[in-house]
């Protein structure tokens, strides 16, 4: 019997927008950051926290994704990806909320920060998608090299 593989490609236009959306929230994010009318060390902590969000994002999506069909991780792993995640996500918003900044700055880079965040999920998965279905049409030529036609007899 002949197993059948089902490959579904993210589209150019997809990943194009997954692109520009991510490099978008990116530079929102950097120009709210350079436009903060206070300290370097405000300015310094949220770069850091959105560095923290994007790294433990990624991390979170590649977790879920390779544990999916059953667990590959270690516990403590699985673990140390959540709370990096909370603290991400909680460190962020807290100096955030501190920050001695207008009402509408915050606001700004609140959306910039969600933006990013949003953004580095849909990278995370555009990206594994696509390795993944390079990796089944790798997989699906060797083994069309691998068993020659039967000739009629």
């Amino acid at each position: 019997m002949t197993t059948r593989y089902v490959m579904q490609r993210d589209t150019n236009g997809w990943r194009l927008q997954v692109w520009v959306a991510f490099g978008v929230a990116i530079l929102a994010s950097a120009w709210g950051v350079l436009d903060l009318p206070n300290e370097n060390m405000e300015r310094a902590f949220f770069a850091i926290g959105l560095f923290f969000s994007v790294f433990s994002c990624f991390s979170v999506a590649k977790m879920q994704r390779d544990n999916r069909d059953g667990q590959v991780d270690t516990q403590g792993w699985i673990f140390t990806v959540w709370v990096a995640f909370a603290a991400a996500m909680a460190l962020t918003t807290w100096g955030l909320w501190r920050m001695g900044i207008d009402p509408w700055h915050k606001r700004f880079l609140a959306v910039a920060w969600l933006f990013v965040v949003s953004t580095t999920f849909s990278l995370a998965k555009t990206i594994r998608d696509k390795h993944e279905a390079e990796m089944l049409e790798q997989a699906m030529q060797d083994e069309r090299t691998e068993k020659p036609e039967a000739s009629p007899a």
